[in-house]
């Protein structure tokens, strides 16, 4: 298996690897707004839909039939911890848009949760190969408390604009703004500008 190392993409953002305000932790915190949702693998559903050509609508097994990479990422909390060399394995944004033709007039992504979470970003932050839609975390299947069966790792964000539990994207024409950005989250989120609120 290979595993594409994107560590170094902090250099389009800021100076150092770790942001400013972060520190460095080993462990693995759980974060979320509320419990950790149930899920059946036999119903559970992803969709891709709004300014696209074709909406899609995937089974667990035909998501986890994409083409995968795996990449060793870092991942930056809000609440001011990061996690370096994470690695996660699953489809790349990019892939998805590809499958489903993205309309010229999208501008706006917007992700939703099993939970009902939502969160935003503009859609040329999402085009970028290092956000995931991950399944798997250091070789093991996401755990459910960190957002399997499946969430979205945004290596440039912080973490909040990777949904976990994540069943769907939109493409919008207009920008939106997601659950925690209607609550004073900043809208933007680059960890290396310390944009944590609004």
């Amino acid at each position: 298996m290979t595993v594409d190392d994107v560590t170094d993409l902090y250099r389009e953002f800021g100076d150092d690897r770790l942001p400013p305000g972060q520190r460095e932790t080993s462990k693995f915190p759980v974060l979320s707004k509320g419990d950790t949702p149930s899920w059946d693998p036999e119903t559970w559903e992803f969709t891709v839909t709004g300014a696209v050509e074709d909406e899609l609508s995937l089974s667990y097994d035909e998501f986890r039939d994409l083409d995968t990479v795996t990449q060793r990422q870092d991942f930056h909390c809000v609440t001011g911890w990061s996690k370096l060399d994470c690695e996660f394995t699953g489809v790349s944004f990019t892939h998805l848009a590809e499958l489903a033709g993205v309309e010229p007039d999208a501008v706006h992504v917007m992700f939703h949760a099993l939970d009902g979470y939502t969160t935003n970003l503009p859609l040329e932050d999402c085009m970028r190969d290092e956000v995931l839609f991950t399944w798997a975390f250091d070789g093991d299947d996401l755990a459910p408390e960190h957002g399997g069966p499946l969430r979205v790792v945004t290596p440039h964000k912080y973490a909040y604009k990777g949904a976990k539990w994540v069943d769907g994207v939109e493409f919008l024409t207009e920008p939106e703004r997601g659950y925690w950005e209607k609550r004073g989250y900043s809208n933007t989120a680059d960890p290396w500008d310390e944009q944590r609120y609004s």
